[in-house]
C-alpha cells in the first residue's frame, strides 16, 4: 500500500485519538466511524462520521472513503466488522476479536497452546459453582464485555452468592492467585509475518482501573523472556497483522499466567509514545497500513500515570518539566474513573 492510503478507525475514545495523531505523523489520513457524538478522536483525525454500529448510509459513506479499517477497542460488535469486512480489509481480523470478546473462547484459545492461565471454569447457573467450590475463593467474570472491573464479582464462599441473581448471562469463575505483580506485553506484527515487541510493562492496578505503568518491569530475565516467548506464540497462531497487547499476572510463586488478550494497542503501552523511537500507535499503523518495519528504539526509562475524573482539571493549569509529557484527551464531561488523560515521566 502506499502512504496515500486512507485509514479508517472504529471507535472514538482515546485510544482513537492516539492512533490518529500517530497517522498523522506518518502522512496517513484517518476517517473515524463512533457511535459517540462527543467522541474526542473528532479533535484528531481528518474526517469523524457519527453513526451506529449497523448497516446503514452513513457506515456506507465510511466505507467509500477508506481503503483499510482498523479499530480502537474489542467490544465493537463482530457481525458489524464482517459487514465492513465484506468491501475493506479489517484488521486485525474479526475472527480474532470474537475470540478476544469472549473469556471461555480467550482462555480456551490460550490453554491449547499450552500457555498457563488461571484456573478456571464457565459458568451458566448457581448450581455450576457449587459444583467448582475448589476455586473458591475466586473471581466471577461476566463471559462477555467487561472492563476496568466491570461485570466481576469476588466470592470468597458460596455465601457471597446473591439469591437475586438469575444468570441470565453466562461467566467464568477463575481462581484467585497469590498477585505479585502484573505486566504486559505489547507486540506487532506485519503482513508477512515479521514481528517486533517493547520490553515486558509493569502494571499497578487501583479499584481495578490502571493507575501507573513503568518500564523496566521488576521482573527475572526467565519471567522477561517467556511473556515475550508467549506473546510471539500467540501472535502466530492469529496469524495476527497489528499490535496485540498479552496482559499477564505473575504470582508469589513466580508463575506467569496470561490474564487478557487486548487485539490492539493498550493503556499501558502510551508510554511508547515518548520512551521509544517509534510509539505503539506508530506501529498499529506501520502494520495495517503495509508500511514496512523497522527496528524499535528505547530512548528512556518511563513512567505512565493515568489521569482520572476531575483530576485533569489541575494537571490543565500545570507547567511540566522536559522530561514529562501531559497529554490530554479532550473528553468533555470529567466524571468519576474515566481515562481523561495520562503523564509520562522519563528516568534516565
Amino acid at each position: 500500500m502506499s502512504k496515500s492510503i486512507c485509514l479508517g478507525v472504529i471507535g472514538g475514545g482515546q485510544l482513537g485519538s492516539l492512533l490518529c495523531s500517530a497517522a498523522k505523523k506518518l502522512k496517513i489520513k484517518t476517517v473515524v466511524l463512533s457511535d459517540s457524538k462527543e467522541a474526542p478522536a473528532q479533535h484528531f483525525c481528518d474526517q469523524f462520521i457519527y453513526s451506529k454500529y449497523d448497516s446503514n448510509k452513513k457506515v456506507q459513506e465510511f466505507i467509500n472513503k477508506v481503503d483499510v479499517v482498523t479499530y480502537e477497542f474489542e467490544n465493537i460488535p463482530v457481525d458489524f466488522l464482517n459487514l465492513i469486512q465484506k468491501e475493506k480489509k479489517v484488521l486485525p481480523s474479526p475472527k480474532i476479536n470474537k475470540i478476544a470478546q469472549n473469556r471461555k473462547l480467550e482462555k480456551t484459545f490460550v490453554n491449547e497452546l499450552g500457555i498457563n492461565t488461571t484456573d478456571w471454569v464457565y459458568i451458566k447457573s448457581a448450581e455450576d459453582i457449587k459444583k467448582n467450590q475448589h476455586l473458591l475463593p475466586g473471581i466471577l467474570k461476566s463471559n462477555t464485555l467487561g472492563y476496568d472491573g466491570k461485570g466481576q464479582f469476588v466470592l470468597n464462599s458460596l455465601d457471597d452468592i446473591k439469591q437475586d441473581w438469575c444468570f441470565t448471562n453466562d461467566y467464568i469463575l477463575e481462581k484467585k492467585v497469590d498477585l505479585k505483580k502484573e505486566i504486559s506485553v505489547v507486540i506487532a506484527r506485519y503482513a508477512d509475518g515479521t514481528m517486533t515487541n517493547y520490553e515486558p510493562i509493569e502494571n499497578v492496578h487501583q479499584n481495578q482501573i490502571l493507575f501507573k505503568s513503568k518500564i523496566p518491569a521488576d521482573i527475572n530475565d526467565k519471567i522477561f523472556k517467556k511473556a515475550i516467548s508467549n506473546a510471539k506464540k500467540i501472535s502466530e497462531k492469529f496469524n495476527y497483522v497489528g499490535v496485540l497487547t498479552v496482559e499477564y499476572f505473575i504470582t508469589e510463586k513466580d508463575e506467569l499466567l496470561v490474564n487478557e488478550l487486548a487485539p490492539r494497542f493498550h493503556n499501558s503501552g502510551h508510554l511508547t509514545i515518548d520512551a521509544f523511537n517509534q510509539s505503539q500507535f506508530s506501529l498499529h499503523v506501520s502494520c495495517v497500513c503495509n508500511l514496512g518495519s523497522k527496528p524499535i528504539g528505547k530512548i528512556s526509562n518511563a513512567e505512565m500515570y493515568n489521569i482520572l475524573g476531575s483530576e485533569i482539571l489541575e494537571y490543565r493549569k500545570k507547567t511540566f518539566k522536559k522530561n514529562e509529557f501531559f497529554y490530554d484527551y479532550l473528553k468533555k464531561e470529567p466524571r468519576q474513573g474515566r481515562k481523561m488523560g495520562h503523564l509520562t515521566i522519563l528516568k534516565n
